[in-house]
């Protein structure tokens, strides 16, 4: 059994190297006795990180921007005892380092959500006031924990916020068809694409007829997977880039030019996907809209000041602020909504190739250029794409869809 003792004095101590030394010995302290000794870590990180770096955001725990630790942390296991100081010199703790880089990403995570989110600008009960019906009868105020509109009008998309039969039927009724594409280049086909495809079928406009693009350099290797009724696939042969990077951004091009010759005699609706994801729960026609934007599952609740946009005033992609920070793993929207942000994005690599530049997350820095100049009519919440790393949220009630288990050192060699 584990007991841990702390204390605190309110001290006024801004000093990194501090902070450093605080942390270092809460992990020397942590290694000797259990490495999963999660709350010394997030009690440092919620009075260093929140208290120093977020500045005055109004949050009951900024109150803890004068709080530091100044005691021992005193662990008892089994009888004995060990106390852990603060004089623990960063030296002795020069092997650890990666070990503490690593909790410091997974405390940060977790104590991003005591930062508080936007919030729906209208009155309370106030229903939107959009020329899309559906859109107008969301019950916002349902969910007064997240933000559930943008200031520019348009609904993010919560579990809770929207009947599903209502979306469903009215899609039906209109007899809506989806067209989803996928890249899946050199390795990610054999690691990633049957299980996303045997999960699209699953849970993916599971109402709707749906065909799946999957663009590839080896059709060959396509894996065969039963499908519903009204839903088909097709392989397009695409060639092989050297780089991740290319394909990343090059898929911009290759979606633009194929909605031109192809989606949009087909489908009022586009979504374009990684193929390193796997559906678990609903992804249905609420999604839909004219353009559509995801939340990144890391930054949600993040400061603007900490989204990783293009700070390169000489790229295309660069931006001091924005509104969100948008993950290019899903967008869509109509075929000629998404057919203006791939053309738009593409322009932008160009433009950023002619000088040889590349933004810092390539087309996805370029698609949050996109989307804050052009706001997206519907924005989903990180429910449709989250990441397990991140860990447990109160404010995640379902998960729609989650990332795969990356493969980054294989895979994009």
């Amino acid at each position: 059994m584990y007991i841990y003792v702390c204390v605190f004095s309110r001290l006024y101590i801004p000093s990194v190297r501090f902070g450093a030394n605080v942390l270092s010995s809460v992990f020397f302290c942590s290694e000797k006795t259990r490495p999963d000794l999660q709350y010394v870590a997030y009690t440092f990180w919620i009075h260093y990180y929140v208290g120093l770096e977020s500045g005055t955001e109004g949050s009951f725990f900024l109150s803890c921007v004068k709080l530091v630790l100044s005691c021992s942390y005193i662990i008892v296991n089994d009888g004995a005892s060990f106390e852990c100081s603060t004089h623990v010199k960063m030296r002795d703790c020069s092997a650890r380092s990666k070990f503490v880089r690593s909790w410091l990403k997974q405390a940060s995570r977790f104590f991003q959500e005591l930062y508080a989110m936007g919030k729906c600008p209208l009155n309370y009960n106030e229903k939107l006031k959009s020329q899309n019906e559906l859109d107008s009868s969301l019950d916002l105020w349902s969910r007064v924990d997240v933000q559930t509109c943008t200031k520019w009008g348009a609904p993010i998309m919560w579990e809770g916020t929207f009947d599903p039969g209502d979306f469903d039927r009215h899609h039906i009724q209109k007899r809506t068809s989806v067209a989803l594409t996928v890249f899946a280049i050199g390795r990610y086909l054999e690691v990633y694409l049957k299980e996303f495809l045997k999960s699209a079928e699953q849970y993916f406009m599971v109402e709707l007829p749906v065909t799946y693009y999957i663009f590839t350099d080896i059709p060959e290797f396509v894996p065969k997977v039963k499908l519903m009724k009204q839903r088909h696939m097709k392989v397009i042969q695409v060639k092989k880039q050297k780089r991740w990077q290319d394909i990343s951004m090059l898929r911009m091009k290759t979606i633009a030019d194929f909605i031109e010759s192809h989606i949009q005699h087909w489908h009022q609706y586009i979504f374009c996907f990684d193929v390193d994801q796997v559906f678990v729960g609903r992804f249905g026609s609420e999604a839909l809209g004219e353009t559509v934007g995801l939340l990144h599952a890391f930054y949600y609740r993040s400061h603007v000041k900490d989204y990783t946009y293009d700070r390169n005033p000489e790229s295309a992609a660069y931006m001091v602020t924005g509104d969100f920070y948008y993950h290019a793993a899903i967008f869509g929207g109509t075929w000629q909504g998404v057919k203006n942000i791939t053309e738009f994005c593409h322009q932008g690599i160009m433009k950023d190739k002619e000088k040889n530049i590349e933004a810092l997350w390539h087309d996805e820095s370029h698609l949050n250029k996109y989307f804050w100049l052009h706001k997206p009519s519907k924005v989903l919440s990180p429910e449709y794409c989250w990441s397990t790393i991140i860990g447990f949220r109160f404010d995640i009630r379902v998960h729609r869809l989650l990332w795969a288990t990356k493969f980054y050192d294989i895979l994009r060699t």
